[in-house]
């Protein structure tokens, strides 16, 4: 029988460093270094790249479009779909064109029959009296004050619900909740003004017995309801959107979950939440229903929220679906209040559009 220890070895290094000397670690019991995985990445890169220049050098790569007819068909359908798409793309901005072009038109022809001193310095709006007057303050006031009253309602509501729903609420209930929130916005108006004619007016009369049947507060707190969840959805999205990493900073200074809320994530997401504010505002002044079923017709210059006022708005309708007769002067008055209300509305915007370019927080 042959002796064992003459039998080759299944693991020679081990062998070579046994008969070295018994005691004494050898090269292949060594820890390995970081240099030692350096170079082989270095090589593996190396012998990667010869491969692949191998492959590129014995089989170089083919045109899959070498018939002209199929590469001037294929550019055709490109050029096709992209002048469709821009034709999709424009369609926005021809649109607020045209609304431009007949606002302005329409607001010239009156303007040469009304002074912009009788427009923009009186006091007064009766342009359906006997005595017209042509002041537009008085709406100007009624819309802003109904505004101002939505924002009260909407604005705390809606930043709260948002902080609940991005630090405090569980991704299961957030799922839950924001669908739930954001069913309002389905809601049509018309059912927020007779719900305000009908339930928040008795309210407001039973505590404030002055107040009257059509009245400012109750048409600016249905108004709050109902972008109560553009406020919140959108706030919620710029607070989500702030990276954990800063809220783990915070917490690691011994910040407590409001304190992160209110003085870290909060103040990061300002421009988003900023942009919903003034994008609420924008919705609020632009709201019809509401203020021609609950505020009343009675354009007056007061900032008392329990009287009856009219509101831009309000006015519009209140011309389009009466007995003017059209190209009369108080006929042309809707076009100059449209062009006010447009060019407020379209200051928001801006204002919005600024505001979030200004402090735009940019996380990596």
């Amino acid at each position: 029988m042959q002796d064992r220890a003459a039998l080759p070895s299944p693991f020679p290094s081990l062998s070579r460093t046994a008969g070295e000397g018994r005691g004494r670690v050898g090269e292949a019991d060594r820890k390995p270094r970081a240099g030692d995985f350096r170079r082989q990445a270095v090589t593996g890169r190396r012998r990667n790249a010869l491969i692949v220049a191998m492959i590129a050098n014995r089989h170089p790569p083919t045109n899959p479009f070498r018939s002209d007819g199929l590469r001037r068909r294929r550019q055709w359908e490109e050029r096709t779909v992209r002048a469709v798409l821009l034709f999709f793309a424009l369609v926005s901005v021809l649109t607020t064109l045209g609304i431009i072009y007949v606002l302005l038109e329409e607001t010239v022809l009156f303007f040469r029959q009304v002074s912009f001193a009788q427009f923009f310095l009186d006091t007064r709006w009766t342009p359906l009296f006997l005595s017209q007057r042509f002041g537009i303050w008085p709406l100007v006031n009624g819309t802003v004050l109904v505004a101002a009253g939505a924002m009260l309602v909407a604005l705390p509501l809606g930043l709260l619900a948002a902080i609940y729903m991005s630090e405090y609420a569980s991704e299961r209930v957030r799922r839950v909740l924001k669908p739930f929130l954001e069913v309002l916005v389905g809601v049509p108006t018309v059912v927020y003004g007779y719900f305000a004619l009908t339930f928040i007016t008795p309210i407001l009369r039973s505590v404030f017995p002055q107040t009257q049947v059509f009245n400012a507060a109750s048409a600016a707190i249905a108004m709050g309801f109902m972008i109560l969840p553009m406020v919140a959805s959108l706030s919620e999205d710029a607070l989500y959107a702030v990276p954990n990493s800063v809220r783990e900073a915070a917490y690691a200074l011994g910040a407590t979950r409001w304190e992160v809320a209110t003085q870290v994530v909060v103040p990061a997401a300002l421009s988003g939440i900023a942009a919903a504010f003034i994008l609420a505002v924008s919705r609020a002044i632009g709201e019809t229903m509401i203020v021609a079923i609950a505020a009343g017709q009675q354009p007056k210059l007061t900032l008392n929220p329990l009287e009856s006022i009219e509101t831009m708005t309000a006015y519009i309708v209140q011309v389009s679906l009466g007995d003017t007769p059209q190209q009369s002067l108080a006929y042309k008055t809707i076009f100059a209040v449209g062009m006010m209300l447009f060019v407020m509305t379209l200051g928001m915007n801006v204002a919005s559009y600024l505001l979030t370019r200004r402090f735009r927080e940019v996380y990596e």
